[in-house]
């Protein structure tokens, strides 16, 4: 029984499908409190109509619910912790649920894990390549300063050292994984790709945050899927308490990725909208992923051209979901001169 938390969002519904067709063993009970970026849409028939002996079992609930996630983990035989609210900009607006969801949510959950022990057999915490802050180097490696820019990207920092606190504590079976910018079916229109996309899609101008001249590791969401998946498969032994960056290695600039896309959709190459930049912005954020290939084998393998088309047809034919994000894709963020921009 694999639990996962959060598996009506983008990432954690993408694992969910993975593991239902890659585990055809292996039962999975999703919980997801379904915000804004969860949504039962995301997930497959299997979880909406649930047969008794059904692989899929659906729970709506807050990760924070300390008696709802007792229940369930002492079910689980493993846990993938996706369960967050992940929008930099939604953060600095409204600072206090996400950090209770990012921070007290895997503390809650820790918990629930220490009391079932050793029943678990291992959990993977999906922690963020936010916690980093700005690159010192030209790829962050996990040795790199934790030096988080905005509430969310703190909020996670948090999570990640409280996990790392109860393996070296408790020697929980935990190990940390640190995604960089995964993009591709599913995830929300708050989210750089998908806004450019439906921007297109609506022949509206694509917002740019600035000059639009920050760097980004963008990493197709089915390569961090196999990731995830080989880690509850590694040797417990090789992989307990341990931290992997999950990344392309190859940075590209925002401004980059809008023309990009334009130019795949035949759009108008200049039909860019610069904004103020977002406070807390980073400038420069590429991973270095030799540690998870040599200790699991794990590399990317979804080139960026045929990920992206492959991303830009599905918003072209899932139009009826993405549009009732479109109320929900922007955040009013004050500025330090008294004024506001949407981000």
């Amino acid at each position: 029984m694999v639990l996962v938390t959060g598996g009506a969002g983008f990432i954690g519904s993408n694992f969910v499908r993975h593991m239902l067709r890659e585990r055809p063993d292996d039962r999975i009970i999703v919980l997801d409190a379904l915000t804004y970026a969860g949504s039962l849409d995301n997930l497959p028939d299997a979880f909406k109509r649930p047969a008794a002996d059904s692989r899929a079992t659906f729970h709506y609930g807050d990760v924070c619910n300390p008696q709802l996630v007792a229940e369930l983990v002492a079910q689980s035989d493993q846990i993938v912790h996706f369960a967050a609210e992940s929008h930099v900009s939604r953060s600095i607006v409204d600072n206090w649920s996400g950090a209770q969801t990012n921070f007290l949510g895997a503390q809650n959950l820790i918990n629930a894990l220490l009391k079932s022990a050793p029943r678990v057999e291992r959990m993977i915490h999906i922690s963020s390549s936010e916690v980093y802050g700005d690159a010192l180097t030209e790829r962050m490696d996990e040795t790199h300063p934790l030096n988080p820019k905005s509430p969310y990207a703190a909020a996670k920092c948090g999570a990640d050292r409280l996990v790392y606190a109860y393996c070296a504590t408790h020697d929980l079976p935990i190990v940390t994984l640190r995604p960089f910018n995964a993009y591709g079916p599913r995830q929300h229109v708050e989210k750089a790709i998908p806004r450019f996309i439906t921007h297109a899609l609506r022949e509206q101008p694509l917002p740019i945050h600035g000059s639009g001249e920050a760097m980004r590791d963008f990493l197709h969401v089915a390569d961090l899927c196999r990731a995830i998946d080989l880690t509850l498969q590694a040797p417990l032994a090789q992989t307990r308490g341990q931290i992997y960056n999950v990344a392309s290695g190859a940075a590209r600039s925002v401004v980059s990725i809008a023309q990009e896309i334009l130019h795949a959709m035949g759009a108008p190459a200049q039909a860019l909208a610069h904004t103020v930049d977002r406070p807390g912005q980073v400038a420069r954020h590429t991973g270095d992923f030799s540690k998870i290939h040599r200790a699991l084998g794990w590399s990317p393998t979804i080139d960026w051209e045929s990920g992206l088309r492959e991303t830009i047809a599905w918003y072209q034919a899932h139009a009826e979901l993405w549009r009732k994000q479109l109320i929900l894709s922007t955040q009013r963020i004050p500025r330090t001169d008294g004024q506001a921009a949407l981000h």
